[in-house]
This record gives C-alpha cells, structure tokens and sequence, in this order.
C-alpha cells in the first residue's frame, strides 16, 4: 500500500514538473517561431547577449554596429530643426525681431528711433511660441511612439511640420506668425521627446553616451546656423529674410530606417526585431537571436498587460526614475543654459562692437561642439555622475565670479567688463561639456523600458515648463527697464546652479556600463544614488 502511495506520488510530481516545464516552454519559447528552444536556453541567450555587449570595447562596438551610429546620427537630425528653433525662440527671435524685414512688415513706428519695432508684448510672445507648441507635442510624444513605434511617429511630426510650415511663411499678421510657431513646436515636441530614447535605444550599451550626447552637438550647431542666418539675411529686406525650409527630405531617410528593436521586442514582434538589429550592425559579428533574447529578458521583468499610462510614471519605483529625468530637464536651465544663451550680451556689455560680440558668439559656439565632443569619451570613459557634479561645481563657481565681477566699482568697468564677458564664455563652454550632454545620456538610461516614451515625454515637459518663467526671468534681469542687474544675475544663476548640484549629489546615479537589465533591478533594489556604481548585479540575477 504504502508503494502504491509512492508511485502515485510520484507520477502527481512527473506530471506537475511537465506541466510546469510546458508552461516554462511556452514563455521562453516566441510563439511564432523567432527564437527556438527551452526556457533554460532562452536564458541562457539573453546573458551571453548581455555579457558579449559588456566585454565589448568602444571600438568594437562601433564596428559591430556602424548602421546603429548612423541611423543615431539620422534621428538626430529631426531634432536639428527643434533645436534651431528653440535656439529661435531662445536667442533667434531676438534677432529676428531686429531684421528690418521682420520689423517693417510686422512692427509699429517708433519716432524715438526713427524705425519700426515689435511692440514689447509681442516679443514676448513670439519667445515662448515655439516652447508651448512643444509642450503639447511632449505629451503627445508617449502615447503615439507607444502605440505606431518612433519611426511612424517621426514621419508623423514630419509631416505635420511640413504643413505647418506654411502658415508661418504666408503669415500677415503677428497673431498669425504667433499661431504657425505654436503649431509648429507640436511636432518639434515629438522629435525631441522621441530622438534620445531611439538613439539610445539602437546602439550597444558602450555607445549610449555618444548616440544620445550628439543631440547636445546639435544645439551648437542650431546656434552657429542661427549666427550665420541672422548676419547673412540682416540686409534683406524681403521675407525671405525670416522664412524657414522643409524637412521633406528627412522624409525619405526616416521612412527607410530601421525601427527600434527594443520597441519591437515590447510588442511581441521578435522576427522584426531580429531583422532591425541585423539591419544595425554586421551579421557577421552578430547574433541577432541572443540579442532579442536579451530584450526580452528586461521586458519580461517590466511585464504589465496593460498599455503603458503616464500615471504609472509616478507610482512605485517609477517614482524615482521619473522624478530623476523630469530633475536632470529642468536643471539645464537652471544651471548654465540661460547664460549660455546670453554670451554674446556680456561681449557687448564689455564694450565690444556689435560685430565683435557677434563673431565672439559663432567662436563660443564652435567651442561647444568642440567641448561636447570632448564630453563623449570623458562620459564613456569616466562616468556621467563625475562628469556632471565637477562640471557644475566648477560652474557655480564662474556663475559667482560673474556676478562678482558686476558688482565693483564703476571706476573700474572696462576690467570687470572684460572679466564679465570671460566668464560668461567659460560657463558656456562648460555647460555644453558637463551638465548640458550628461543630461542627454541620463535621461535615455533611467527611464524603464516600458515606459521610455512617457518618461522622456514628460521629462522634456518639465523643461519647457521651468524654461517658459526663466526665459521671462532672464529678460527682466539683463533689460534695463527692469531689474538691470547685468552680470550680477550670476549670483541669481550660481544659487540655482548649487541647488541643483546639491540634489544631484544625492539622488543622480551612475549608470555607466550598466545594461538595462542592471538598471532595472538596482532601481527595484531601491539602491541609493551613490551607490550604484559599487553594486554588484550577478548575470543569473533576474528579479
């Protein structure tokens, strides 16, 4: 009696193993046929996958994945436009509100100055314009990559961007421009929400740093084209003079690139996945079904049946990361940006001619882009929480020097003028080499992968939200019918400035050399921030 106990026993345990087994084969087996085998070598896949990107250097990486870097560059060339614009909205409005043509067709006649101007409302709002168009175009950015994936979203905003267009160019009226420039921020919304999560999304884990840092680079790029437009069409007096250009080229280059295998492998299509990252890097350095593996691994760990919400950003452990994105956004304008935009009013307020600040502005920046490449191999090599704390420490320092050298004397101004104006070009350059390009990496890495187009949405929310009132704030300060504080705003900039390397220092993790997986377990683990890079994630380890 007591073996036939045994031997039922034992064949209720057979049978529960086997089952349990299929239902083990069924998850770690793709349905329609993209990946082969058990369980136990779906996981197996995934790590060797992880381990083979962790053992690769820089180097290899860009030479196992050279479509990956272009394709990167490619999706940073949506944010071109943006970030022209915004350097439009920034510092190019106040240009354009200056060209003859701009003033004549859409400013009042001031007898003062014996010219036509642009009444001080509308300048003000044509500044923000492009800021509030982006601002709903962020929150649009989420739900429509989540759904059509980056790369129809993209072709999406491109072709809005390419009717839109039209309005401003056949503008005859301020209010009408003003309605062109909002319309066209929404699609501009979508590049910038969408491009450093793709770019971070298509490269291997060693060029996460420079696929996202580029996006900075273009910024430098925005500004020297913004120079070098404003001076070219200063004496024309048409409207060709503040028209704009199509991106329908861009157009044809979107359609054919590849879509992100990350996105892919979230909605359960792994054979495609397999074929965007063979399409990525060379097959003959490739094992596109250990890299699916991988993906699916982090996915699977982020499993929810429900589609993604932007409330889950703010409960559980997405608080954190959330909270952690929408801080590092908000923080560029908080800790250089908007005296980076201001360089070339301290040249003036040194007592240089107009040209001179001008040609000193294109010089400040060129040195930018210089700097941010510079910051691509610091950041891969040496980290982005270093990288970001000295970097900002050293600016506080130049922002209170700067505000420093406004307060002397008057006797001594033409010194302290030419101080002011060092100052101001240090903290640009500066800015665009630590806070400004880390901030880039940080966000692609800390969002989950299920949520990436949510928290990059809302982190770039976040930006325009604090940037709108600094913008306004900035203007009162430097204008002489308001605060006129001049370079004293350094000790208004360097107090925000600390305030953010103060919180930075407690809550900004180090992420370098982590694979996604990494990161998600060490924000479940509730690692604190400092001590994410001595923590140790085993391979198998899979919570």
């Amino acid at each position: 009696m007591a073996a036939t106990t045994q031997t039922a026993t034992a064949v209720d345990e057979k049978s529960s193993i086997e089952k349990r087994d299929s239902a083990s084969l069924d998850k770690g087996q793709i349905e329609h046929g993209e990946l082969k085998g058990t369980a136990a070598e779906y996981m197996s896949d995934a790590i060797l996958a992880e381990n083979s990107e962790h053992s690769m250097t820089v180097m290899e990486a860009v030479r196992a994945y050279p479509m990956a870097c272009f394709w990167a560059f490619i999706m940073s060339f949506t944010i071109v436009r943006p970030l022209i614009m915004e350097s439009y909205d920034v510092f190019l409005i106040g240009n354009f509100v200056a060209l003859p043509a701009f003033a004549n067709r859409f400013g009042v006649f001031h007898e003062a100055s014996n010219k036509f101007v642009i009444v001080t409302k509308w300048q003000s709002a044509l500044q923000v314009s492009g800021q509030l168009g982006a601002l709903i175009g962020v929150f649009l950015a989420g739900p429509l990559t989540s759904r059509i994936g980056y790369r129809w979203a993209t072709l999406f905003g491109l072709t809005l961007l390419n009717g839109f267009i039209f309005i401003s160019f056949f503008a005859d009226s301020l209010p009408i421009f003003f309605l062109g420039q909002v319309l066209e921020g929404i699609p501009w919304g979508i590049f910038i929400a969408n491009a450093p999560a793709y770019c971070s999304e298509i490269v291997p884990l060693r060029l996460r740093a420079p696929a996202t840092q580029v996006l900075q680079m273009f910024w430098a790029i925005g500004s020297i084209i913004v120079g070098a437009v404003t001076f070219v069409y200063n004496s024309h007096l048409d409207k060709n003079a503040y028209n704009g250009c199509s991106p329908s080229p861009l157009m044809i280059l979107i359609f054919i690139a590849p879509e992100s295998p990350w996105w892919l492998v979230r909605n359960g299509r792994h054979a495609e996945a397999e074929k965007s990252i063979l399409r990525l890097g060379r097959k003959s350095r490739l094992n596109a079904p250990e890299t699916v593996a991988m993906m699916r691994r982090v996915v699977e760990l982020e499993e929810n049946a429900e589609k993604p919400r932007y409330i889950e950003l703010f409960q559980g452990t997405d608080l954190r990361r959330t909270l952690i994105v929408c801080g590092i956004y908000a923080a560029q304008n908080l800790a250089g940006n908007l005296i980076a935009n201001q360089a070339v009013y301290f040249f003036e307020q040194a007592g240089m001619s107009t040209n001179t600040a001008f040609a000193l502005g294109l010089i400040t920046s060129a040195l930018q882009m210089l700097f941010v490449a510079l910051s691509w191999i610091l950041t891969t090599y040496y980290g982005r929480r270093p990288i970001y704390l000295w970097g900002t420490a050293f600016n506080v320092v130049m922002l209170i020097a700067l505000g420093i050298a406004a307060s002397v004397p008057h006797d001594a101004w033409t010194s302290a003028a030419n101080a002011q104006a060092s100052f101001g070009l240090i903290v640009s350059v500066i800015f665009t080499f630590a806070a400004a390009p880390v901030s880039w990496c940080v966000i692609a890495e800390t969002s989950a992968i299920r949520l990436r187009p949510q928290t990059t949405g809302i982190g770039r929310a976040t930006y325009y939200i604090v940037e709108i009132p600094c913008i306004f704030l900035a203007s009162w300060m430097l204008n002489p019918t308001g605060a006129n504080l001049g370079g004293r705003c350094g000790y208004v900039w360097g107090a925000t400035a600390l305030v953010c390397l103060v919180v930075a220092y407690f809550y900004l993790p180090e992420m370098k050399g982590r694979s996604y997986r990494e990161i998600d377990i060490m924000f479940k683990r509730r690692i604190p921030a400092r001590e994410f890079e001595k923590t140790v994630i085993k391979a198998e380890d899979n919570e």
